[in-house]
């Protein structure tokens, strides 16, 4: 051990100097071994922790794999594509019912049936998954329901 070394230590508060330069022998070496047993603890500590986050990383993307866990960007990604079918449905209702709404002349019960129908109708729709969540880039879910 150098010089330097033992002054690190020595600063650290590892081992106690008895008179500027002079070191007690036996309790120095008992103070430094106990160092050196602290910090390989938490050195297998550390290994540990990363043992964990590892096994931890492999269960969430053999997760991902099976399909029962998913990303913050998928849901991201479904959410907005939820968002925009709804969008899209809903504001396609006035032109879809206009000429049919013109055509009641004023009958409220009419009206109100007919626009609640269309309404239903589309969140009937929307609550079907694999409606609901069109995969982007083109391809849609099965649409087998309807």
């Amino acid at each position: 051990m150098t010089p330097n070394r033992v002054r690190q230590l020595r600063d650290a508060g590892v081992i106690v100097e008895k008179a500027p330069d002079l070191y007690e022998l036996k309790a120095s070496v008992a103070r430094y071994i106990d160092y050196l047993r602290k910090r390989n603890t938490n050195l297998n500590e550390e290994r540990a922790m990363l043992t964990r986050a590892k096994r931890e990383a492999a269960n969430m993307e053999n997760d991902l794999r099976r399909g029962t866990l998913c990303s913050m960007k998928e849901i991201e990604d479904g959410l907005t594509t939820l968002c925009l079918n709804m969008r899209g449905r809903f504001s396609s209702l006035p032109a879809k019912l206009s000429g049919e709404l013109a055509q009641m002349e004023g009958d409220q019960a009419g009206i109100f049936d007919r626009l609640k129908a269309a309404i239903d109708e589309a969140l009937e729709e929307l609550s079907r998954f694999n409606v609901a969540f069109v995969i982007r880039g083109g391809e849609a879910g099965d649409e087998e329901d309807g």
